[in-house]
């Protein structure tokens, strides 16, 4: 037998309070713990991030050519741009797709319940892994792995199916979830490849070394942190399979026939696949603000550390005990540790005495399976983290527990070792399935995600706007006032909660302070175009016209194809009786957005009013002719002043060419539009 085949079985593994299951048995089990931990979230909204990934991003829709994946970043945007967050995951926007097309558009059901299927099958996979990092590999007849530490694989697969901190990758539709499930599938495939190399005894195979690169490849076009299975499985190949330790550190043992040819291959793809996503990043790493990561942005480099490893605590202590979980942990959640008298330098104090023991005893104990556990299970936990920790360059947060989806695995594989936490173990599980069932039902709707926040994170000022944000999109503006102040009041540069509530305060008629608000906004960012138009409005209520042009011109000056502000800038040269100015901005409106149903009906009610009526019909004409599909799809969103306007003018026949002069005629040209032009008729009271 080969040497790194270990013995027949792991002695503590029949101290686990578990059943030995058949292989089959125990993935279905695992796999159904999954499922039960989940599935309460499978008929949830779409929330926070996903509206972007998901809703707004044109690369889902089938008739955008799917070429556009491998040029664009993961929101939809071209990598080239320099506003582009350079995430660059075309096969998770390709899952996406697939979804789009099965369900037949945006239904956040079809999103969700892959999710959850995907986990299912993480889970499941995971026992072949912790089977082989806690027992050792070797395979049957049949070339099937031997799982030497059924209890044991079997505990901390469960640990990992239930871990609550997997609920931000598990319970999100979009760019928070499933990116995380895909690269650590094929992260776990990466592995397994790996392992296939050693199925011919003491030769290896350099076709799975190569396939396992290549799986590694699709990790990375899922998640960049899918590179780092190149890390795990050279910390196998050593410790595992070359059985290098510190009691056997001669040459001979660290140069092992095959093993630098592995590494060099390892070494040469990797290489080749970090050169190939920078090239592809183009214009450089995106540029992130002291609010994404404000430990990055500290004054002097001790201080820099001191944070960093602050934060590495906080991650533990998700991990440890998942109950304080927050979606985003910016602006102010975790405030920065300033001094060497801060109380809070006692956690990462604590953290690093936990390691060093750790490692003391993966590198020192005598017993060469409690040594390779804790070995692998340590590697399993560190290297995937390692892309987060700030150390190869800046990130964009400050804690994130979806990067901890793969790291938990390896905090799983310890946990299960941890022969003090025996008797507990069902009573954690439980623990765990009843944390996850509440987390993933807050992430159903963005209501019950943002206020489950507000008593983890009460100085996030990110928590305070989303909030009053929903507030206001559910229509209860009034309550959400006091967030939009708290969140200003917590962060006095945040532009957004200005803008938003600068609009709050202009609907309740008080325009001198939304008029304070809106400058505030754009004196801090010069070039946020939405508070520009914003304030262009409430200069023109306030009969403030010189003002109001300066802001329009501003707001398109810096958005180049902004139809709503064009519509906004004819409604203010309209009240300046400038009609041609009014009529000139108005098309442009239409131009830029051929269903702009308010600039059209502007423009006709302005051309009746003055008497061009023959211009009137000419551009009603022009209208029906270019969005008849749009009509045939919106009719809801028409203004019934505008199918009025049609309605008066139409019979005269004017304008029109000489099929179309009479109602019959029109209304075979476009028989829907004209049914609902009747029954605005009708319905003329509300006009």
């Amino acid at each position: 037998s080969q040497k790194w085949i270990t013995d027949l079985e792991v002695y503590w593994d029949h101290q686990i309070p578990l059943p030995k299951l058949p292989p089959v048995q125990a993935k279905v089990t695992v796999a159904l713990v999954a499922l039960l931990c989940f599935i309460n979230s499978y008929d949830g909204e779409f929330v926070f991030d996903d509206s972007e990934a998901i809703v707004n991003n044109k690369d889902l829709r089938p008739t955008t050519p799917i070429n556009n994946i491998w040029t664009n970043d993961f929101w939809g945007s071209n990598l080239s741009s320099n506003s582009s967050h350079k995430s660059y995951r075309p096969l998770t926007v390709l899952t996406f797709r697939f979804n789009y097309l099965i369900v037949g558009g945006l239904h956040p059901f079809g999103f969700h319940l892959l999710n959850i299927i995907l986990h299912a099958l993480i889970s499941a996979l995971m026992i072949d892994v912790f089977a082989i990092l806690i027992g050792g590999l070797a395979y049957d007849e049949k070339g099937g792995i031997i799982n030497r530490a059924p209890k044991t694989s079997l505990l901390a697969a469960l640990f990992f199916a239930a871990h609550p901190v997997h609920t931000e990758s598990v319970s999100v539709a979009g760019i928070v979830g499933r990116a995380d499930l895909l690269c650590a599938l094929f992260f776990q495939l990466s592995f397994l490849a790996y392992c296939r190399a050693f199925n011919r005894g003491e030769k290896f195979s350099v076709q799975w070394v190569m396939v396992s690169l290549l799986l590694c490849a699709a990790a990375m076009l899922c998640k960049e942190q899918g590179i780092t299975v190149l890390g795990v499985n050279a910390a196998f190949d050593v410790l595992l399979i070359c059985n290098v330790n510190v009691y056997v550190l001669s040459r001979s043992e660290i140069l092992r026939p095959g093993l630098l040819i592995r590494l060099a291959l390892m070494g040469f793809g990797g290489l080749s696949m970090l050169y190939a996503r920078w090239r592809i990043m183009g214009t450089g790493p995106p540029a992130f603000t002291e609010v994404d990561n404000p430990a990055s942005f500290a004054e002097n480099v001790f201080l820099r550390v001191m944070n960093y490893n602050y934060y590495y605590s906080l991650n533990a202590w998700l991990l440890l005990c998942p109950w304080w979980l927050c979606f985003d942990w910016s602006m102010g959640c975790v405030p920065l540790i300033k001094s060497t008298t801060d109380w809070r330098i006692l956690w990462l104090l604590l953290l690093w005495c936990v390691l060093i023991g750790l490692v003391n005893q993966a590198l020192c104990s005598q017993d060469s399976q409690r040594r390779r556990t804790l070995t692998l299970g340590l590697v399993l936990l560190v290297v995937p983290f390692l892309p987060a920790c700030n150390i190869f360059f800046r990130v964009g947060f400050v804690i994130a527990e979806r990067v901890l989806y793969l790291s938990s695995a390896g905090y799983c594989l310890l946990l299960a070792y941890s022969k003090q936490l025996c008797v507990l173990v069902l009573a954690l599980l439980c623990a765990y399935v009843a944390r996850c069932a509440l987390r993933s039902h807050q992430w159903r709707s963005e209501q019950s995600l943002f206020s489950s926040a507000l008593s983890v994170c009460p100085l996030n000022a990110k928590v305070h706007y989303n909030v009053g944000k929903n507030l206001a999109d559910r229509g209860n503006p009034d309550d959400a006032i006091g967030y939009y102040r708290e969140a200003v009041r917590l962060h006095p540069t945040y532009v957004h909660a200005m803008n938003n509530l600068g609009n709050i305060l202009k609907e309740r008629n008080e325009l001198i302070k939304a008029e304070e608000l809106l400058s505030k906004a754009v004196s801090i960012q010069a070039d946020f175009a939405a508070a520009w138009m914003n304030l262009g409005i409430v200069q023109n209520s306030l009969r403030k016209f010189e003002e109001a042009e300066k802001s329009y011109r501003n707001a398109i000056r810096f958005r180049k194809k902004y139809p709503d502000c064009y519509y906004n800038l004819g409604r203010l040269y309209a009240d300046q009786n400038r009609h041609i100015d009014a009529l000139n901005a108005w098309r442009n409106a239409t131009v830029l957005k051929p269903d702009h149903s308010l600039a059209w009906n502007n423009m006709v009610i302005m051309l009746d009013n003055t008497g061009n009526k023959k211009i009137c019909l000419s551009n009603i004409y022009v209208y029906i002719n270019q969005t008849a599909a749009i009509f045939n799809n919106c009719y809801q969103s028409l203004n019934l002043k505008y199918l009025y306007q049609i309605y008066k003018l139409i019979p005269w026949g004017w304008g029109l060419p000489a099929g179309h002069r009479n109602y019959p005629i029109s209304v075979k040209y476009c028989p829907d539009l004209f049914i609902y032009i009747s029954i605005s008729i009708h319905i003329d009271v509300y006009i």
